[in-house]
């Protein structure tokens, strides 16, 4: 990934932040076919684990973990917030008029090597954490043992468990740290103006790394 340094977000915190409020990742591989992407929600373990992991499950039918070159690392890109930047919220659009558009976005590249679960066991607790994970906001938390237990027990048996050690975790913040103060500003003022909630949230961003952020 073109990585500038005013863009490159290195805070553990921050990084670890984006993959739980954006678990769907899309997780790149190498078959012997080529190149392979799947959509695949992913949940990040950092508690009694040598190392950070993300684990998963797919379908059983789904050939990700029987054709994956296990000896090569694999690829989430796990992508956050994002929105399309007018020229026209530019302040310095009225001094020179040399603005162009571009896209504001936060991305998190993570690698590590593949492992394969195929054990019920370990898949329902995978399924559990990340239901828990996903639920803890709702009135009324759902649970994997709110289903029948057979029925939950043949729904596993139709899915296979991934798990990625970590080894490196990338992430990149462009979100106008490139531009003076005066155009942050104007960026957020238009950002809010389009009352949208990607926009609000794209104007937090803007705000909290600019030349008074990080």
């Amino acid at each position: 990934m073109y990585q500038p340094s005013h863009f490159e977000e290195t805070r553990t915190g921050v990084l670890y932040a984006l993959l739980r409020s954006h678990p769907l990742a899309t997780l790149v591989t190498r078959t012997a076919q080529g190149i392979e992407a799947n959509h695949i929600p992913l949940l990040l373990r950092t508690e009694g684990v040598d190392r950070p992991v993300l684990v998963g499950h797919v379908a059983r039918a789904n050939p990700l973990w029987r054709e994956t070159d296990l000896a090569t690392p694999v690829l989430a890109i796990f992508q956050g917030p994002q929105h399309y930047i007018s020229p026209g919220w530019y302040a310095s659009k009225a001094e020179h008029g040399k603005v162009v558009p571009t896209w504001n976005y936060a991305v998190v590249h993570a690698k590590g090597l593949l492992r394969v679960h195929d054990d019920a066991t370990w898949i329902r607790q995978q399924m559990q954490d990340l239901t828990t994970q996903q639920e803890a906001p709702m009135p009324t938390p759902w649970s994997v043992e709110d289903a029948p237990r057979d029925y939950t027990d043949r729904l596993i048996s139709a899915v296979v468990g991934i798990e990625i050690a970590l080894d490196s975790l990338v992430g990149k913040w462009k979100v106008s740290q490139n531009q003076p103060a005066a155009n942050q500003a104007s960026v957020q003022q238009g950002l809010h103006g389009l009352g949208t909630d990607a926009a609000a949230t794209m104007a937090g961003l803007v705000e909290g790394f600019g030349v008074s952020g990080t």
